[in-house]
């Protein structure tokens, strides 16, 4: 069989498309995978092996027919058990919603239908997206975290038991797991991608996210992904045509990027630190380095005082019916989102416009903003996910981030670069993106 590790999955999808290669091969590929790995790493929320390959044939069926086919026609995709499904279990990691089902897809199920795409199983994720970790394991070490609370998504593309998935993030819930499990993890500007049928735990803050091997790998997917939704009244409309196209080509000039050495880069283990000052010394004629904007201290305050009243609103019924079988993280949040006033939560929100107002200016002279993705390699034991810290600050101003697999830290664990771009610049971002993806390739290899 074709070496499909070695592939970026735009040319396995036109492997199938020509006929080179049948949907129900390459998925039998994963299916070895997934007994090769699953019992370790225990990635899986829902994954059902006879489904999967019922999928797979009919895919191969319609190829034959010789009907249009779509751009992920044949592929399996690995859907955060958040996002709603019709036939397979939503359970959002808690046992309030064990065996739950949605009565319709999602949105972006929806989407990745029409694409051709095979649903191929739901990843396990942190109680509720939140801070509660499940049972999955980083695929490079199994005593690690593998972050969260897109644990799953991230898991499943490290341990090659899937080609692409999707996550969400809120805090860091995509950039800091695809640090950890060194795969590359995007979250598209706030507003690209529905969130309509997937679990809201906050409408301000809430992104969907794409996992991959590659910048060309999160593209594609993303590409699929990126609608207005009259169902979800943040999204935008943004063209995303050409977005795989547009991330192949170089920017038109040599990029420049900025670093902060915020006040979290003390929090760094040792090892951690001296990667990234290799990687600042490497790239020392595209990379300046900054003071963090005073405000940014800010954020932190604010972005826990949306996050927190939004969890009280979203799950006060889990919250006063069942407060026993939530974790004790998720009941102090709720405690605490009880007790924000009106005047605290539009605060924040306004506070959310204005930074980003006062930061774009940024953009004008620079690519991007490079930072760590977290406060190292992955954190020893299973009880935690891991820290935000450099997360966060991105979310909360709905710029584009992604983590680039590019250093290694501690025991020559992965450790992800973190690229931030402007709102809404995202086919800009990706193309850079890729750029200092194929440039770091050559400086290491």
């Amino acid at each position: 069989m074709t070496n499909v590790f070695s592939l970026p999955v735009s040319k396995i999808a036109n492997k199938i498309r020509n006929s080179e290669l049948s949907s129900v091969d390459l998925c039998k590929f994963y299916i070895e995978q997934v007994k090769r790995f699953e019992k370790d790493v225990k990635a899986w929320a829902y994954y059902d092996e006879k489904l999967f390959l019922e999928k797979a044939e009919e895919a191969d069926k319609h190829r034959k027919s010789g009907k249009p086919m779509g751009s992920l026609h044949g592929i399996p995709v690995a859907l955060k058990d958040i996002i709603g499904t019709y036939d397979m279990p939503t359970e959002c990691g808690t046992v309030l919603r064990k065996g739950k089902t949605q009565s319709q897809d999602a949105e972006i199920v929806d989407l990745l239908k029409s694409a051709g795409a095979i649903i191929m199983g739901k990843t396990a994720t942190s109680e509720l997206a939140f801070l509660s970790p499940p049972a999955t394991r980083n695929p490079h070490d199994y005593s690690r975290t593998p972050g969260g609370s897109s644990s799953g998504s991230a898991a499943v593309i490290a341990s090659h038991m899937a080609p692409l998935s999707i996550g969400s993030q809120t805090g860091g819930s995509v950039i800091r797991p695809a640090s950890y499990c060194g795969v590359v993890g995007y979250k598209p500007s706030y507003g690209l991608i529905s969130r309509n049928g997937v679990l809201r735990t906050s409408f301000n803050l809430d992104h969907v996210g794409v996992f991959g091997k590659t910048v060309e790998d999160v593209a594609l997917l993303a590409k699929v992904l990126i609608k207005k939704d009259s169902y979800d009244e943040a999204t935008v409309h943004y063209s995303s045509e050409y977005m795989l196209e547009e991330c192949k080509k170089d920017p038109l000039f040599e990029p420049k990027f900025i670093f902060y050495k915020t006040d979290s880069w003390k929090k760094i283990d040792k090892k951690s630190r001296d990667a990234f000052e290799y990687f600042i010394k490497i790239f020392k004629n595209n990379i300046e380095i900054f003071d963090t904007p005073s405000y940014f201290k800010d954020i932190d305050k604010y972005h826990r005082i949306i996050h927190d009243t939004d969890l009280a609103n979203n799950f006060q019924v889990y919250f006063k019916k069942s407060r026993n079988k939530l974790s004790k993280e998720m009941q102090s949040a709720i405690s605490r989102g009880m007790k924000n006033s009106a005047k605290d939560y539009l605060d924040a929100v306004d506070f959310m416009k204005r930074s980003y107002e006062s930061y774009k200016e940024v953009f004008e002279d620079y690519h991007g903003v490079i930072s760590p993705c977290s406060t190292g390699v992955a954190d020893k034991g299973l009880k935690s996910t891991g820290s935000a810290d450099f997360n966060r600050v991105w979310s909360y101003m709905h710029t584009p981030a992604i983590s680039l697999p590019l250093l290694q830290g501690e025991n020559n664990l992965p450790l992800g670069v973190q690229l931030i771009g402007d709102k809404y610049d995202d086919h800009r971002f990706l193309s850079t993106a890729r750029w200092l993806e194929q440039k770091s390739k050559k400086f290491y290899e």
